[in-house]
């Protein structure tokens, strides 16, 4: 594992080219890093703010001996990397975040086996192979209930939520077209809740604040911070992330997101990467979650985070990029970020808009009456 200290001058290579390779590369820049970019699809996001761009597929092993060639340091912008990969990039001495916390954090069953011998409490679960497991685990757990494929999925895609008889027949099938599938109790929530960390080589972990999630279509819709918890919550997500952070040894930017039930946390599921829900960092505190993640992974000390006291961050799907950019007149105070993506499709992430303030309860009351984020 790099231990080392990779100075400002030095290059940074990084595996995936989507928003959070982009939001690393342009704060890396400002740090004076050079970026490479290993990513298969020409001049996505992260390629057009980086120095250089490796087109091939992310387990093409001669593009990344390549990566590792050019770069003092290798981090990544997604979980599902080749495990194949990443192993050959922590025997190089460059990949300071290691293969293991892929190897837990790509499987949605490893990655709640983990948690429960870490002590940490998860909604009851059962791992589904096939229509007759499916059939016991809803005898036993009823209706509704939550089906996630245990590998890849993200933004609603590789899971449903069954709660009627209808959808109990869609479950089915779901198995049989997804394989291997994770089962997960229903959990009443209040709300969801993220916290976003980063943890250093030495062990350092400094955190931002607790942030509220509202997600439309299994989407992430809005972040707001601080999350409306009472302080006992808060100390007991904060805990139970800083328990998992060191049972996996993280390293760089890492969030968790956490089901709010009464006074009780249950973790939902991990990223081992800087998170949609921590973007409002870039404007709302003193340094973002990127630039946290850069330090971490180059061995250098980490910020004491500082928070301006209230943020507002809304996603900008493709559906809603039209209206948005037509509108943005309207939305002066609001921080826009366009992410450079090729193809406004719906549901597709095309950017986000933050909107800082002192107290939250005012922030909303002003900005709730902008269209963007009303929608």
């Amino acid at each position: 594992m790099q231990t080392n200290k990779v100075l400002p001058g030095g290059t940074i290579g990084i595996l995936g080219g989507g928003q959070l390779g982009r939001m690393m590369a342009t704060t890396a820049k400002h740090m004076g890093y050079r970026i490479t970019v290993l990513d298969p699809t020409p001049d996505c996001p992260a390629a057009q703010v980086s120095d250089y761009h490796i087109i091939a597929a992310y387990d093409d092993m001669e593009a990344i001996k390549q990566l590792a060639e050019i770069s003092d340091v290798v981090t990544y912008e997604f979980e599902n990397v080749d495990l194949q990969a990443a192993r050959y990039l922590e025997r190089e001495g460059v990949l300071p975040q290691g293969a293991e916390l892929l190897q837990v954090t790509q499987d949605r069953e490893t990655e709640k086996k983990r948690l429960v011998e870490s002590g940490l409490s998860v909604p009851a679960f059962t791992i589904i192979e096939d229509g007759q497991q499916l059939s016991a685990a809803v005898a036993k757990v009823g209706l509704p209930f939550v089906l996630k494929t245990c590998r890849g999925g993200y933004d609603g895609k590789g899971q449903m939520t069954a709660k009627t008889e209808e959808d109990l027949a869609k479950a089915y099938q779901f198995i049989t077209n997804s394989g291997r599938c994770i089962l997960e109790e229903w959990i009443p929530f209040d709300k969801e809740i993220s916290v976003v960390f980063t943890r250093s080589t030495t062990g350092e972990i400094t955190f931002f604040p607790v942030a509220e999630n509202e997600h439309k279509n299994h989407i992430l819709h809005k972040t707001k911070a601080p999350a409306a918890v009472s302080d006992a919550v808060r100390d007991k997500a904060l805990t139970a992330a800083k328990t998992a952070a060191e049972s996996l040894a993280v390293v760089g930017t890492f969030a968790i997101e956490m089901f709010v039930a009464g006074e009780q946390v249950l973790i939902n599921e991990m990223a081992p990467r800087p998170h949609n829900s921590g973007h409002f960092t870039i404007e709302a505190c003193n340094v973002s979650q990127f630039e946290q993640h850069v330090r971490a992974v180059c061995g250098l000390p980490l910020v004491p985070v500082w928070f301006h006291g209230a943020a507002i961050m809304k996603n900008l799907l493709g559906e809603e990029m039209t209206a948005c950019l037509e509108d943005i007149s309207s939305f002066a105070e609001g921080h826009l970020h366009i992410y450079g993506k090729n193809g406004v499709k719906p549901n597709r992430k095309m950017g986000h808009i933050t909107f800082v303030g002192r107290k939250l309860t005012d922030l909303l009351n002003k900005v709730e009456k902008e269209s963007v984020i009303r929608q």
